[in-house]
C-alpha cells in the first residue's frame, strides 16, 4: 500500500541533497570541530560553512546563529536569556495558541512569580490585537508569540507586534517552526531579536535547531560549555548542522515557487473536501501559511477518522495530545472557540514540496468515502 503523507507539520522526509551531504560526516569525516587536528579542523570548517548557510537563509550574520538540539530548546533560551538581560520586568506576554514547549515553560515559570500575560485569539483563530496593546507595558520583558500556529497555520502579524513590544523597551521572539522552509524569514523585516526554529520542520535531520538572537544580547545558555561561544554547551551535533544549513540552502533557493505550489495543492484538498461533505468545517480563516488546513468533521471522532485513513495509507493528524483514558481536544481550537465536540472532530492536513496533485485527487477521494462511512456507520448504530 502506498502512502500519501499528509503530516509534514509534525515532520518532514530528509531531502535528498541533505542526506547525501551528511552521508561522509558520519563515518569518514567524524573529527570533533573543537580539535585542532586535520579532521577535527575539516569539521569546523563545516559548522562554520553551515552557520553561514542558516544566516543567509535568514538575512542575519554568522555570529548570531546559535546551533541548538531543535526548536524546544532554542524557545527555551529565548525566554531565559530575555528574563536575565532584564531581571528587573517580571512579565511574559504570550497568546493562549502556542506551542506545549513554551506553554509548559511558561506555567512553569508562573509558579516561580513571573507574571505570565496571555493573548486570546478570535474565532478565525487572529490575535487579539488590542488585548496585546494593553497588555505589553514597562513591565514587560518579552513577548514570545508563534509565527504560524502549528494546528491551523494561521499567521500572527510578527513585524508589526515586534515594534509595539520595542516601544517599551522589551524583547520580541517568535517561535517560526511551522514557516521555516514556506515563508521568507528576514530577522531584519520581521524585526524580532530573538528567532526559533528546527530542523525536521524543513527536511533536515531530527535532534538539531536554530535560535537566532541579535548582536548585543546575552544568552542564557541551557547547556555550559565553550562550545557555539559559550552559548550553548556540548560537542555540535555536526551531521544535524551540516544538515539543516543545505536544507535552508535547498528552501531558500525554492522558495516561492514551493509556497504557490502547496498553497494550490492545499487549496484544492479543501475545497474537493468541503464540497462532497458540506458539514465539514475549516478551522482558521485569513493570512496562513500555504501548506496547512485543519478541518472539523462534524459528529464523527476525528481519533476515529485518522485511524481509518491510515489504515487506506494516509497519513494526517489530529493536533492534540493523547492522554489515559481517552484524547484531549485541541487547545488551539478551543481557544478559537469551537467546542469539546468540534475540537475532537477535527484533523490537520500538512502538505510539503513533496506533495503531488494526484496524491491530492486520491487523498480527497479517501478522506470522503471514509468520512461517509463512519456516518453511515454511526447512523445505523444510532
Amino acid at each position: 500500500m502506498s502512502i500519501i503523507y499528509l503530516d509534514n507539520n509534525a515532520t518532514t522526509r530528509v531531502h535528498p541533497q541533505v542526506v547525501e551531504a551528511i552521508q561522509p560526516w558520519i563515518y569518514e569525516r567524524f573529527g570533533n570541530p573543537s580539535s585542532s587536528h586535520s579532521l577535527g579542523q575539516q569539521a569546523k570548517e563545516a559548522l562554520i560553512q553551515a552557520r553561514a548557510e542558516v544566516a543567509k537563509f535568514l538575512t542575519a550574520s554568522p555570529a548570531e546563529i546559535i546551533f541548538t538540539s531543535g526548536a524546544t530548546e532554542s524557545n527555551h533560551m529565548a525566554i531565559y536569556s530575555a528574563l536575565a538581560m532584564y531581571p528587573e520586568r517580571n512579565t511574559i506576554v504570550t497568546s493562549q495558541v502556542e506551542h506545549p514547549s513554551t506553554l509548559q515553560l511558561l506555567e512553569y515559570l508562573s509558579e516561580q512569580g513571573v507574571n505570565v500575560v496571555y493573548i486570546p485569539v478570535n474565532t478565525k483563530g487572529e490575535l487579539d490585537m488590542q488585548a496585546l496593546k494593553t497588555a505589553i507595558d514597562a513591565n514587560t520583558a518579552l513577548v514570545s508569540l508563534m509565527h504560524a500556529n502549528n494546528e491551523t497555520g494561521v499567521l500572527f502579524p510578527i513585524a508589526e507586534v515586534a515594534a509595539l513590544t520595542h516601544r517599551f523597551g522589551a524583547l520580541f521572539h517568535t517561535d517560526a517552526a511551522q514557516t521555516a522552509g514556506k515563508l521568507a524569514l528576514n530577522v531584519k523585516a520581521l524585526d524580532c531579536d530573538m528567532l526559533s526554529f528546527s530542523g525536521h520542520k524543513l527536511h533536515a535531520p531530527k535532534g538539531v535547531g536554530v535560535l537566532f538572537m541579535r548582536k548585543n544580547m546575552t544568552a542564557k545558555p541551557m547547556f555550559y560549555g565553550h562550545q557555539e561561544r559559550k552559548r550553548r554547551g556540548g560537542t555540535e551535533n555536526l551531521t544535524g548542522i551540516i544538515g539543516i544549513g543545505v536544507a535552508c540552502r535547498v528552501a531558500q533557493t525554492q522558495l516561492n515557487e514551493v509556497a504557490h505550489n502547496i498553497s494550490a495543492l492545499r487549496d484544492r484538498l479543501q475545497a474537493g473536501i468541503l464540497k462532497q461533505l458540506p458539514y465539514a468545517k475549516v478551522n482558521g480563516e485569513g493570512h496562513k501559511v500555504p501548506n496547512t488546513t485543519n478541518l472539523s468533521f462534524l459528529g464523527i471522532s476525528g481519533e476515529e477518522l485518522l485511524y481509518k485513513l491510515d489504515k487506506v495509507g494516509i497519513i494526517a493528524s489530529q493536533g492534540s495530545a493523547c492522554v489515559a483514558g481517552g484524547t484531549d481536544p485541541s487547545h488551539v481550537l478551543l481557544a478559537m472557540g469551537l467546542s469539546r465536540d468540534e475540537a475532537l472532530s477535527s484533523v490537520r492536513f500538512s502538505l510539503s514540496e513533496e506533495t503531488t496533485e494526484a496524491e491530492i485527487e486520491t487523498a480527497i477521494e479517501c478522506i470522503v468515502a471514509v468520512v461517509k462511512e463512519i456516518t453511515h456507520s454511526a447512523a445505523l448504530v444510532a
